[in-house]
C-alpha cells in the first residue's frame, strides 16, 4: 500500500484529533513505514520513536528511537574513555601535588631503594649467623657419625630448624627483591609522566652507581 499523501495525512490527523477530543495523540510509523496517528503507541513502534501531539495537532515532544546494540556499545565505550580520562586527570593532579619536578621523584625513588637495600642487607646478615650456627651443629652431627654414634633427635631438630629459618629468610629476600622491582617500575612511570606534565627532564640518574651495583650483586 502506498504512503498516504500529505492532504490525506492532514485529514486523518483532524479526524483522529476530533475523535480523541482533548486526549493525548501520538504519531508514529508502522511496520510498513506508514504514518499512523493514534491515542496509543504499540511497543514495537515506540522503539522506532514517535511524536506526541497536542489538541491542535502540533508536536509537543519527539521521543527518539531506542538505541541500537551498536549505539549502546559505542556509548559504553565512550563512557569508559571519559572515566579513564577523569581518573588520569585526578592522578596527574595528585602527582603534581607530591612532586613539582621529575628530580623530586628520582630522589624519592633513591631513598626508597636505599631503605629496601638496607632491609635486604640485614636479612643477609641474619642468614650469615644462621649459616655459622648450622655449620656448627652439622659438624657435631658429623663427628658423632664418624665415631659410630647415633645423632640425637634434639640435634637433628636444631639442624632442621636452622635450615627452615634460613629458607624462610631467603624467601623473604626474594619477595623483597620483587617488591623493589615493582617500586622501581612504578617510580619510572611517575617520573616519565612528570616529564610530560612539567615539560622538564630529569637531571639525575634513577639510582646512584653504588646502589645499582649492590642491587645487581644481590
Amino acid at each position: 500500500m502506498k504512503h498516504l499523501p500529505q492532504l490525506a495525512i492532514a485529514a486523518l490527523l483532524c479526524t483522529a484529533l476530533g475523535t480523541a477530543q482533548a486526549g493525548t495523540m501520538y504519531r508514529y510509523k508502522d511496520d510498513n513505514g506508514r504514518t499512523v496517528i493514534s491515542n496509543t503507541v504499540p511497543s514495537d513502534a515506540s522503539r522506532r520513536g514517535y511524536q506526541i501531539l497536542n489538541s491542535q495537532g502540533r508536536v509537543e515532544k519527539t521521543v527518539d528511537p531506542a538505541p541500537t546494540d551498536e549505539e549502546i556499545a559505542k556509548r559504553a565505550k565512550q563512557q569508559q574513555q571519559e572515566q579513564r580520562a577523569e581518573s588520569q586527570r585526578e592522578a596527574d593532579a595528585q602527582l603534581l601535588r607530591t612532586y613539582s619536578h621529575p628530580d623530586d621523584a628520582v630522589r624519592a625513588l633513591r631513598r626508597k631503594l636505599q631503605e629496601l637495600q638496607s632491609l635486604v642487607q640485614l636479612k643477609r646478615g641474619n642468614i650469615a649467623v644462621l649459616d655459622s650456627q648450622l655449620q656448627e651443629q652439622q659438624s657435631k652431627a658429623a663427628d658423632l657419625e664418624r665415631a659410630g654414634r647415633d645423632v640425637p633427635d634434639n640435634l637433628t631438630t636444631r639442624i632442621e630448624r636452622l635450615q627452615s629459618q634460613k629458607r624462610d629468610i631467603e624467601q623473604e629476600i626474594r619477595q623483597q627483591n620483587m617488591e623493589t622491582d615493582r617500586i622501581r617500575r612504578t617510580f619510572e612511570n611517575k617520573i616519565e609522566r612528570l616529564e610530560t606534565l612539567t615539560g622538564e627532564k630529569r637531571s639525575l640518574e634513577l639510582t646512584p652507581s653504588d646502589t645499582a651495583a649492590n642491587t645487581d650483586a644481590q
